[in-house]
C-alpha cells in the first residue's frame, strides 16, 4: 500500500487535502502527520499550507520538520501546494524571511502599480478565485489536464524562480507569474488543487501515479 504523508505544521486546510487524495487514491494510506519519522518513511510527501510565510517557516522549524521536508524534496515524489510551493525558495518578501532554499529564487508580493485589469479597473490583492494556468511544457503531472485549465487561487505573493527551466505553469493576474514549478521529483503549485474541482482532482491523481 502506498503511503502519503501530508505534512502537518499547523498551517492550512490539511484535512481537505487528505480527503481529496483519499478520493483519487482510495487504496493509499494517507497520513496527516507532524512526525518527521513518518514523513521520512512515506513513499510520497505533500506539503500544503496557507497563511503567512513567517508563521509557516517558524512552525516548520519548531516542530522539527524542516529537514524532513528538505530530504523528501530531494528523494521522493513531492507535491507542494500554495505556501508549500513558496517555502521551497530561498527568500520571501513576506516578513523578509529565508525559505528552505531547495529551488533558487525569491517570493515577491504582487506590485501595487501593476494590479490593473485589461479594462483599466484595479485588481484586488490577494488574488482570490479561479484563473487559467498555461502549461510551459508537457509533464506527467499535467496528463489529462487541458492547457489553460482553471484552478483556484488565494495568495498575495508569487514565486520568481532564478532559472526559467523549472517553470511548469504560468498565470496572469495583472502580471504574468509562475504558478507551477517542476524539477526532478518535485512538483509544486501556487493554486489549491483540492479546491479546483475536476482539474485539481486529476492533478492529485497524477501525483499518486507519478514515478519521476
Amino acid at each position: 500500500m502506498t503511503t502519503v504523508a501530508v505534512v502537518d505544521y499547523g498551517m492550512g486546510n490539511l484535512r481537505s487535502v487528505a480527503k481529496a487524495i483519499e478520493h483519487v487514491a482510495p487504496h493509499a494510506q494517507v497520513l496527516v502527520t507532524a512526525d518527521p519519522a513518518q514523513v521520512a518513511q512515506a513513499a510520497r510527501v505533500v506539503v500544503p499550507g496557507q497563511g503567512a510565510m513567517p508563521d509557516c517557516m517558524r512552525e516548520l522549524n519548531e516542530r522539527g520538520l524542516r529537514q524532513a521536508v528538505i530530504d523528501a524534496a530531494a528523494n521522493k515524489p513531492f507535491l507542494g501546494i500554495c505556501i508549500g510551493l513558496q517555502m521551497l525558495f530561498e527568500h520571501s518578501e513576506e516578513g523578509d524571511v529565508p525559505g528552505l532554499g531547495v529551488i533558487n529564487g525569491k517570493v515577491r508580493r504582487f506590485p501595487h502599480e501593476a494590479m490593473v485589469s485589461t479594462d483599466g479597473s484595479r485588481l484586488k490583492v490577494p488574488h482570490m478565485g479561479w484563473n487559467e494556468v498555461e502549461q510551459a511544457e508537457p509533464h506527467a503531472m499535467w496528463n489529462g489536464i487541458g492547457n489553460g485549465s482553471r484552478f483556484y487561487f488565494v495568495h498575495s505573493y508569487y514565486v520568481e524562480p532564478a532559472q526559467p527551466d523549472v517553470i511548469a505553469g504560468s498565470t496572469v493576474y495583472g502580471i504574468p507569474f509562475t504558478s507551477a514549478v517542476a524539477r526532478d521529483n518535485i512538483f509544486a503549485v501556487q493554486f489549491h488543487p483540492e479546491k479546483s474541482a475536476e482539474s485539481g482532482l486529476r492533478l492529485l491523481g497524477n501525483f499518486m501515479s507519478w514515478n519521476p
